[in-house]
């Protein structure tokens, strides 16, 4: 089996490693754009367009399902990617988990970049599996570029003023950006004590296995480190990557020793 994941960046870590520890046999394929990223500025056409070129660096590999773990791009490019390369291949995209976090009844809050903050998806998204709960939407100017660069001092900066403007009192929230959940550990220790945090990477991981005609297998035997494509080329994880957990983990599975 094998499973491509895609992004402007590294946002793509999270659900990658959730892959690796559902199937360790599954091979993965990385495909990003860092001559294109950040992709969350452009305009949807110049998102999907690139999502899409991106998609089909990922397709040329012959994957059994697609990944788009990026929620930019699944706003802008999941029809496009879907019209040009199903049946054929399985796309699975991205939504925040705001379904889940607002059963318990909130209060919630949903960290989401500028751009997705407010954005009629996003709101449309609140509407239908809000279910009713007090949702607040909190912007997250910096963070997502912070954790691209693995910027230990920038993360904390944009946390802390992500955390300044969520209510003290929210028990539930939703990572609305793929590249949050590589810093889960720093948001929960920043917003109120026991809030649960919602990502969406087990979920879309789960889905892509079984698209794929899979499902967990976690004692298989594992396979080597992932492909990686860097705008079409063949490329190696960057530094930032290994700065993380799910980094460290995709780059030494299947190594001997």
């Amino acid at each position: 089996m094998k499973i491509a994941l895609m992004d402007s960046g590294i946002g793509l870590l999270a659900a990658a490693a959730e892959v690796r520890r559902m199937r360790p046999d599954a091979e993965l394929v990385l495909s990003t754009d860092p001559e294109g990223m950040p992709w969350g500025p452009r305009t949807p056409e110049d998102v999907a367009g690139r999502a899409l070129a991106v998609a089909r660096a990922a397709a040329a590999l012959r994957p059994d399902a697609l990944i788009i773990a990026c929620n930019t791009a699944t706003v802008h490019a999941l029809p496009t990617l879907r019209a040009a390369l199903e049946p054929g291949l399985p796309v699975v995209g991205t939504v925040p988990a705001v379904k889940p976090a607002a059963a318990g009844g909130g209060p919630v809050a949903v960290w989401a970049t500028p751009a997705t903050t407010g954005s009629p998806y996003q709101r449309d998204l609140i509407d239908e599996f809000g279910a009713g709960a007090d949702i607040t939407e909190v912007p997250c100017p910096g963070l997502a570029d912070a954790v691209e660069h693995a910027d230990d001092d920038a993360v904390d900066r944009a946390v802390a003023a992500a955390a300044a403007r969520t209510p003290r009192d929210v028990r539930a929230l939703v990572l609305g950006c793929t590249h949050y959940e590589l810093v889960r550990d720093r948001i929960a220790a920043a917003v109120a004590p026991g809030a649960v945090l919602y990502g969406s990477a087990t979920a879309v991981a789960t889905q892509a296995l079984r698209r794929a005609g899979g499902g967990p297998a976690p004692e298989a035997a594992p396979v080597g480190p992932p492909t990686v494509l860097a705008s079409g080329r063949e490329a190696e994880l960057p530094e930032a990557a290994l700065r993380y957990p799910e980094g460290r983990l995709l780059a030494v599975v299947g190594q001997p020793g």
